[in-house]
């Protein structure tokens, strides 16, 4: 499979701007027109007009309130729907990516960590969106306007404000550094204790067993001790941003206001392009003072947000280590495959070399193998010859080292194999059974696969005389209630149940079954193998005989012998 950056993908999809964001900006600078008209209330007051100019100000004023209120209250809205749609969209693609890698794969993150960061890191991208997104865009577009409209009246203030705001980024920049990697190192943290607890979780009757509670116990306490001591840190950092943006906030504020009041007593002559301010203007600089750093200390208070959010975004881009094909994308290799190839496939191994990763010792060593079409073939030999390795490279769950594998004329390649895994039936060792009902079970989500055809699998697999498998029955995750025998007969009945599987790939199917139940499971496989092509890795000397060919991978050689 191709790889691509974990990180890089995801942020790029969700650094584009938010209608809502940009309407939430916009809405802040209702103030400019509100701050004028408030200061020419007091303008009129003071110049002795009386109430009458303090009544048409007022109601605009109120109006554009209720305006800006509009606005941002319609922005939040759409940005949170925003947010939960884009979130849910990236679930469901992080999900796809853990569903299409190999549960061979031994880099795959483990089910307690991939648990962790999509139900509960993942939340972490809502107030990114939500809260840290929109104050980021008031902070770009907000001081812009208003430092425009400070300098308009006096070139002083703006200079004292545009001095003071590049301060603040500054800083907060070099906290967000540490701010990010706390978060990262929280979130691992994070992820690693709900992966030992839900590894503990599944083994507690072990752990009971070998009295080893207690000592699981004390250390899921250590970790959750580590977890408090890395949140702190993540606090702390939060708390500094925000002190470093009041203090900076708060010179420049105090600038401006000593600067205005000794200009209004006539102490500071100059700054105001050579004239004298009013009352009105100067209090107009004023009001638009603190507003000038209200978005920055908004984005203040949501630094911490932006730090979780991109390591949430980059603790999923990790889950999503393999490009997945679009739907459709091989949908002309899918009818041509099916055109071309309309029986069974055949399968060609040539030169073929596997060794696992970080290991010397090669498992394949130059194998070469030839399945004809139609052809029943047993893989025998001793454990760790090489038969469910070979399995697992015919359904390309694991990549070749080296050489070629070709299935109905058709190469086995990362662009090709979801293609060929559509013609792939596969029964192994010990079938997974999902919680769910066994109707569920067996179609496994093919859109086909309509009730009608689930009985009649289920009736071809001789489920119906299981008191557990009927099809509106629930099972349990793993298949609890079920025995070894009819979880086989459950992945029969998968098998069955798929009209475009002329591969069967068959691991050990009478495995620690009775004779009388594995002869069953026998009978079964060879009447669903008819006209298909049947591959099966198999101790068993009485299912190796039913087979055309068997093929000792325990040899030397790999001699071939006819059965």
């Amino acid at each position: 499979m191709t790889k691509h950056s974990p990180s890089r993908s995801p942020l790029r999809a969700f650094a584009s701007p938010d209608v809502g964001g940009m309407v939430q900006g916009a809405a802040a600078l209702f103030w400019l027109p509100q701050a004028a008209l408030l200061a020419m209330a007091v303008q009129g007051l003071a110049s002795g007009r009386g109430f009458d100019a303090v009544v048409w100000p007022a109601a605009a004023i109120l109006l554009l309130g209720l305006a800006r209120a509009a606005c941002e209250s319609w922005g939040a809205r759409r940005t949170f729907t925003r947010a939960r749609a884009q979130l849910t969209a990236l679930r469901a693609q992080t999900a796809a990516a853990l569903a299409a890698g190999s549960p061979l794969d031994r880099s795959r993150a483990h089910s307690g960590l991939a648990a962790s960061v999509l139900a509960e890191q993942a939340e972490a991208l809502v107030p990114y969106l939500v809260r840290y997104q929109p104050a980021r865009w008031r902070a770009t577009v907000v001081p812009i306007f208003i430092l425009c409209a400070v300098a308009a009246f006096s070139w002083v203030a703006a200079l004292v404000l545009l001095f003071a705001a590049p301060l603040i980024p500054i800083f907060m920049a070099i906290v967000g550094w540490r701010a990010r990697a706390a978060s990262e190192a929280q979130m691992v943290e994070l992820g690693g204790m709900n992966a030992f607890l839900l590894d503990r979780l599944r083994g507690l009757a072990t752990l009971r067993s070998l009295g080893a509670v207690e000592l699981t116990a004390q250390r899921l306490g250590d970790s959750a001790q580590s977890l408090r001591r890395r949140t702190m840190a993540v606090l702390r950092i939060a708390f500094l941003s925000s002190a470093v943006l009041e203090l900076f906030s708060a010179l420049g504020v105090a600038l401006v206001a000593a600067y205005v009041g000794f200009h209004l007593l006539g102490s500071l002559g100059f700054g105001s392009w050579g004239r004298t301010l009013s009352l009105g203007e100067g209090l107009f600089v004023l009001l638009l003072a603190p507003a000038f750093f209200e978005p920055l200390r908004e984005l203040s208070m949501v630094w911490h947000d932006r730090a979780a959010g991109e390591a949430a975004l980059e603790a999923l881009g990790r889950l999503q280590r393999n490009d997945l094909p679009l739907p459709g994308a091989n949908a002309s290799l899918t009818r041509a495959t099916r055109n071309a190839h309309a029986g069974p496939p055949a399968i060609t191994i040539h030169n073929l070399h596997f060794a696992w990763p970080g290991e010397q010792q090669e498992v394949f060593d130059g194998y070469e193998l030839r399945i004809a079409p139609g052809e029943h073939v047993a893989l025998t030999g001793s454990s760790g010859s090489g038969k469910t390795v070979l399995l697992s490279l015919l359904a390309g769950l694991v990549p070749v080292t080296h050489g070629d594998i070709s299935i109905g004329g058709v190469a086995l390649t990362s662009h090709t194999v979801a293609v060929l895994r559509q013609r792939m039936g596969w029964i192994g060792q010990a079938p997974h059974v999902f919680a769910g009902s066994v109707e569920a079970n067996v179609a496994l989500g093919r859109p086909d696969a309509d009730s009608q055809r689930v009985a009649n699998a289920m009736l071809f697999a001789s489920l119906e005389a299981v008191a557990q498998a009927h099809p509106v029955t629930s099972l349990g995750e793993g298949g609890q209630g079920l025995s070894g025998g009819e979880a086989v007969r459950l992945a029969l009945a998968r098998v069955a149940v798929h009209p475009h599987a002329d591969l069967l790939l068959v691991d050990e199917p009478t495995a620690h079954l009775d004779t009388e139940t594995a002869e069953r499971v026998i009978d079964a496989l060879i009447t669903l193998a008819r006209g298909k092509t049947l591959v099966v890795a198999t101790h068993d000397p009485v299912l190796a005989a039913r087979m055309d060919r068997t093929i000792n991978l325990g040899s030397a050689e790999a001699v071939e012998k006819a059965a």
